[in-house]
């Protein structure tokens, strides 16, 4: 049985992760440990892409050189098998052409670009915004929709017109409107990746392309066998894996995403640290429940001491 609906050809191909920065003991960027997590990810999990400086790479809170750094050395690590996407939104539209360019310097295979948050810009200041990050450099540019972080929704108009842009090239969608969805995917030529883990599935239904995931830390391998099996044809077992990911996605959800991700990691010796503030670390409490989201959801060796 054939999908539902013809996917968009996937430019960074169809499973891709949202990668935490991992910090050492004294709060710097663990650049060893990034280039161990990042070849942990493509080589084991089977990623074919990782997303870097974005929400759950804390980009907020690294600096502009520790985020080129992390680029450049990340793409040493698995630049020749996978692809780097670095984000580089900000508030500031001439701040994120000045990322756009460093990223390209170092390296990267593209650009994610969140809509501006906090100053809520109009429509109209949307698409000069991402326009001229999209003219800063000759890479691919991803635009990231995710109105309940930024306080502004790109509008399916908005959209389309960004992807008359030849390289405004796909949209990470985790704005949880799959109406508005298939209204841009009936009009314009972009591809589609789920930014919403909870969505993956029903984002495929509807013609996306794959996911850039949070969850993928952990369960990337069952993400790409969702997505391979939906776009074969099989539904019924995309179904069913996407099922019993359920208690992952709702455990990894319960607060910021990299808190969890990252006791998650920390537990199984994989690179992570702790979080910067305004964050703070998972409380004990907090671990003990992720741990009984994760055995449910299949997760074994995440099994911690219930006491």
């Amino acid at each position: 049985m054939a999908p539902m609906t013809t996917p968009r050809p996937a430019p960074f191909g169809t499973m891709l992760t949202a990668m935490i920065t991992p910090f050492d003991g004294d709060g710097a960027v663990d650049i060893e440990g990034a280039q161990r997590l990042a070849t942990y990810l493509v080589d084991d999990l089977g990623h074919d892409g990782l997303v870097l400086n974005g929400t759950t790479g804390e980009a907020p809170t690294t600096t502009d050189a520790e985020k080129q750094h992390l680029i450049r050395s990340v793409v040493e690590a698995v630049g020749d098998r996978a692809r780097i996407l670095a984000g580089v939104g900000t508030y500031d539209t001439a701040h994120s052409i000045h990322l756009a360019a460093e990223a390209a310097a170092a390296g990267a295979h593209g650009l994610l670009v969140v809509s501006p948050y906090y100053n809520r810009p109009p429509q109209e200041g949307l698409i000069a915004h991402f326009t001229s990050i999209a003219d800063a450099t000759e890479l691919p540019v991803v635009t990231y929709d995710i109105p309940k972080r930024t306080g502004v929704a790109l509008e399916p108009d908005t959209l389309c017109r960004l992807a008359e842009h030849p390289r405004i090239v796909a949209n990470k969608d985790a704005k949880g409107d799959l109406e508005a969805a298939q209204r841009v995917l009936a009009r314009a030529d972009l591809a589609w990746y789920s930014g919403d883990d909870i969505l993956n599935l029903p984002l495929l239904s509807i013609g996306g392309c794959g996911f850039i995931s949070v969850v993928g830390h952990l369960v990337g391998d069952r993400l790409a066998a969702l997505a391979h099996a939906y776009l074969a044809g099989d539904i019924e077992r995309a179904t069913t894996i996407n099922r019993g990911l359920l208690p992952v996605y709702t455990g990894c959800f319960r607060t910021q995403a990299v808190i969890l991700i990252k006791a998650a990691l920390t537990h199984i010796g994989l690179p992570a640290g702790s979080v910067r503030a305004p964050l703070i670390d998972a409380t004990p409490e907090q671990i003990r429940q992720l741990s009984r989201d994760l055995t449910e959801g299949g997760l074994e060796t995440f099994a911690v001491d219930a006491a």
